[in-house]
């Protein structure tokens, strides 16, 4: 008897979760999307990273250079061109990570060529992949140049005050020299980290704050009670969204004071442009959660919609990862995503010292994506479930 109390039981259960399709179709998908999102998105080695070549000589070491660098999983050659400026303002623009600049006296052996990288330092993880490897190749190259050096009958030509033994020691050390060129300066892990945690943080509690707030609301009666007074669907959700737009920007100021206090981090840019960049972030998330709470009745609901937008939001949109290291799916996934914007806006005023015409076309996005999610909500918006 107590056995078929539970399969009655079980199959209610079921019933319900059949006829809320939302969440049945979250329970599916949610674990495939953090698995593959764990396992590619996160997973392994930096590797493509997109880089250019500056070629100012030709020869045979230039091409085993090129060579070897595209025989390597971390580079993702964009380009080889001959104008130094050019591959600087690629950087520069945040078209690539790195420059990599072979000089015009790179293929002669009797000197020793400096090679320069011109590295974009905003992206710490990037940088943290390409200095050692680069250098690691440069210091190859040298050790073989240097055996080629040792063989060549050249070396039995000697300068006046000098012996064929210490030629050829000469000859081994420093080959090449490398150099690396910083644009923003040395910048920490918890530098490129804060910008985008500020942005998810904002996005979580947007988000889920709507979710308590008006499906939450919604499922206690209380929503019901409020709309039996003369009051409009637009002062409700504008009462809404200003409040939780108020709490939301407090909070993200708060942690961003946290961070400067605690860590040190500094603000290259405007600390004006960025409680903006806070509180349209703030908004944009704020809009999404009136759009799913809209036609949702309960809290329950309401979040197995969130979550399979939110998590992986959380993991393609580069808050941990670069976007340009993932799969190319998940690179196209990214831009299609707020989240990505506000991330890239927020770093390249902290980090950069960008202004607004640099991040109009965020903003321009971020603004979009807000506009679209309110007039889906409002006019969506289901006073009577």
């Amino acid at each position: 008897m107590e056995m078929k109390k539970v399969m009655w039981m079980l199959k209610k259960d079921l019933i319900v979760l059949w006829r809320h399709k939302p969440r049945l179709i979250s329970i599916i998908l949610f674990p495939i999307l953090m698995i593959t999102l764990f396992g590619y998105g996160m997973g392994g080695t930096l590797e493509n990273i997109p880089v250019v070549i500056v070629e100012q000589s030709s020869g045979p070491l230039t091409d085993q250079t090129v060579a070897a660098m595209r025989n390597m999983s971390l580079y993702d050659i964009k380009d080889i061109m001959k104008d130094p400026e050019t591959a600087r303002d690629m950087v520069d623009a945040g078209e690539v990570k790195a420059a990599i600049i072979l000089p015009p006296n790179y293929d002669n052996l009797t000197d020793e060529p400096t090679v320069v990288m011109y590295l974009d330092s905003s992206d710490q993880l990037a940088s943290q992949a390409l200095v050692p490897a680069t250098q690691a190749l440069f210091s190859r190259l040298s050790g073989e140049i240097a055996v080629q050096k040792m063989q060549s009958p050249t070396l039995n030509i000697q300068n006046q005050n000098s012996t064929p033994r210490e030629t050829g020691f000469q000859s081994i050390v420093s080959t090449i020299n490398f150099q690396v060129d910083r644009i923003y300066g040395d910048v920490k892990y918890m530098d490129f980290l804060v910008p985008a945690v500020l942005a998810m943080t904002i996005m979580f509690s947007c988000m889920f704050g709507m979710g308590q707030s008006i499906a939450g609301e919604r499922e206690r009666g209380e929503l019901a009670r409020l709309f039996m007074t003369p009051t409009s669907v637009s002062t409700v959700v504008g009462g809404k969204i200003i409040s939780k737009l108020v709490i939301e920007s407090g909070r993200a100021f708060l942690l961003l004071c946290v961070a400067i206090l605690l860590f040190g981090i500094k603000i290259n840019g405007s600390m004006l442009l960025t409680v903006l960049l806070l509180v349209l972030t703030a908004l944009c998330f704020v809009g999404f959660g009136i759009m799913i709470s809209a036609r949702v009745g309960t809290q329950e609901d309401y979040m197995q919609m969130v979550m399979p937008f939110a998590m992986p939001m959380m993991f393609v949109s580069g808050v941990f990862y670069p976007i340009e290291t993932m799969p190319w799916v998940f690179q196209k996934l990214a831009y299609v995503v707020p989240l990505t914007y506000a991330n890239d806006a927020l770093r390249s005023v902290m980090l950069k010292g960008a202004g607004v015409g640099d991040i109009w076309l965020d903003l321009a996005v971020l603004v979009g994506f807000t506009l679209l999610f309110f007039a889906m909500g409002v006019t969506r918006f289901n006073r009577d479930i």
